[in-house]
């Protein structure tokens, strides 16, 4: 019988993983979501629960776009016009007006000569590190850099890479020096936002350092930097963690899946890069695009944006992750101070992360818990994500169910 001798030995795996604590387990399937009213944002609805609503306290949508009307308008007029799906990959026939436009726009927004858009940011990373990366190229990444980064490192193949511990800049300075005279590339690899702790990596430092060894390597020292939780989250006028730090890095990945709610991928920087990226990336050459309904989303969403009405969402954003920052110190619990909406509730135990998450859940409030051994023993974790569309009821109700917690019970 086929597969008789490799099934046993995938269910012992996936028992291991269950065993272990690391399986991911079932996921919740929403079956609805009522749209905001009477002083609170969205709740959702959830396949087995019944009538209960949910507060959403783990979603990447930072702002709200997701919802937002007119982008959601701008969907259906895409689809409509131009279909479902790209029906291609871009270099045969996949390739819209409307992709043309969002690479433009986002190129625009942060101020580089060219973007380039792929399925999702997970792809974009993969796609154009794996090109860019040669057997004479030596990485040097962060130790909590995200799960994409550290595949394509694997993928590469790079002559050597280093892992510095995490923002540590005495620890990547040394890691430069060390590769100096060794390779004829350097890249150093970062998140801009890291996504499980909500605090940002300082760009301007990250700079300062990469900048003093250009001079050793023959085809250059130079960043790139994945800010895919920053990017509309982030910064004054949300362009993420360059824009918080001062910063200029060489090639910058973003997502159109988190604060753009909507799909897909991209990076920008100068025009000859991107255009070697678009000869040379398997992801972007061998993948169907995101829809064009999808890229006119986007693009929508990148307008608000960048619009007073943008303004006002990311000083909501900004209000209502402090006023939930506050309510966790007032009840004593521990967290990482930041401006970001990624708010931790560093809980360091992995019993009590689980109760407080089953307490969350059965109070109507959906948050991430990081147990060991996902995370190490004494960094066990709740990932609360503040998004634009809760309301301050939201919030309070929240800290409310958190102080309803008993430990006892």
């Amino acid at each position: 019988m086929p597969l008789d001798k490799l099934i046993p030995v995938l269910d012992d795996h996936v028992a291991n993983l269950e065993a272990e604590g690391r399986s991911k387990g079932a996921e919740a399937v929403v079956t609805r979501v009522l749209k905001p009213a009477d002083g609170r944002g969205p709740r959702f609805m959830l396949r087995g629960e019944g009538e209960k609503q949910f507060i959403r306290m783990n979603s990447n949508s930072y702002l709200g776009m997701a919802f937002r009307p007119e982008v959601v308008e701008a969907d259906e007029a895409g689809s409509e016009a131009f279909g479902a799906g790209p029906g291609a990959v871009r270099f045969i026939s996949g390739t819209y007006e409307a992709h043309l436009d969002l690479e433009r726009r986002l190129a625009a927004f942060h101020g580089r000569e060219a973007g380039m858009i792929f399925s999702s940011a997970y792809a974009t990373i993969m796609g154009i590190l794996t090109p860019l990366i040669t057997a004479e190229t030596i990485v040097v990444s962060d130790e909590l850099n995200h799960n994409c980064i550290i595949n394509a490192m694997r993928l590469a193949r790079p002559l050597d890479k280093a892992v510095y511990p995490h923002l540590d800049l005495v620890g990547l300075d040394r890691a430069c020096a060390d590769a100096a005279g060794r390779a004829r590339r350097l890249m150093v690899v970062t998140d801009g936002i890291f996504s499980m702790r909500g605090d940002h990596a300082p760009l301007d430092e990250i700079v300062r350092v990469v900048r003093k060894y250009d001079a050793r390597f023959e085809e250059n020292a130079f960043i790139v930097v994945d800010d895919s939780h920053g990017v509309g989250a982030f910064g004054r006028t949300g362009r993420g963690t360059e824009e918080y730090t001062g910063a200029r890095v060489d090639l910058l990945v973003g997502t159109l899946g988190k604060a753009f709610g909507v799909n897909g991928g991209y990076v920008v920087g100068p025009d000859p890069v991107i255009r070697f990226l678009r000869e040379t990336s398997p992801f972007y050459i061998y993948s169907n695009p995101i829809t064009p309904g999808e890229a006119k989303a986007a693009a929508t969403a990148l307008e608000v944006l960048d619009s007073p009405l943008g303004a006002q969402l990311l000083e909501n954003l900004r209000a209502l992750t402090r006023r939930f920052e506050e309510g966790l110190r007032d009840q004593g619990f521990e967290t990482i101070p930041g401006d970001h909406p990624v708010v931790p509730l560093m809980v360091r135990d992995t019993g009590r992360t689980r109760r407080i998450v089953r307490h969350l859940f059965d109070n109507g409030v959906l948050a991430t818990g990081l147990a060991y051994p996902v995370v190490p023993r004494g960094d066990e974790e709740i990932r609360f994500q503040v998004n634009a569309d809760h309301t301050t009821g939201d919030i309070d109700r929240v800290l409310e169910v958190l102080a309803a917690f008993d430990d006892r019970a």
